[in-house]
């Protein structure tokens, strides 16, 4: 067991919207991301999504409305709700899901990451 630096674990990549594990527990990952500008919209069937912002801002985009969220902010999005994170200026983010979770849902294109790294 270690102590986790998420500022250490955020400078060990730059890429975005290819999300990093750093931890586990009880049958869920622990990751971090860095998003920039907008991903896809999607759903997860099965499993609820939590989203905690390290760093600058990030905006869920709902069917029915738009959640700004800022550093310090936590959201779940409840499984089955489609949404669309956006970024306009950049974030880095925490995310707890179910391993089984893939962060594009059902929807397949570029973006979508089979085999998430360790980090």
């Amino acid at each position: 067991m270690e102590a986790i630096n998420l500022a250490d674990k955020l400078e060990q990549f730059s890429d975005t919207w290819s999300p990093r594990i750093i931890a586990a527990l009880n049958g869920q990952l622990v990751k971090l991301a860095k998003l920039e500008g907008e991903f896809v919209w999607h759903a997860h069937a099965d499993e609820d999504e939590l989203f905690y912002i390290v760093e600058g801002e990030l905006i869920m985009r709902l069917r029915d409305r738009e959640v700004s969220l800022k550093a310090g902010d936590l959201f779940v999005v409840p499984r089955g709700v489609e949404h669309c994170p956006y970024a306009p200026t950049g974030a880095s983010v925490l995310l707890f899901e179910p391993e089984q979770t893939r962060h594009t849902g059902e929807v397949e294109n570029e973006r979508t990451v089979h085999d998430q790294a360790w980090i």
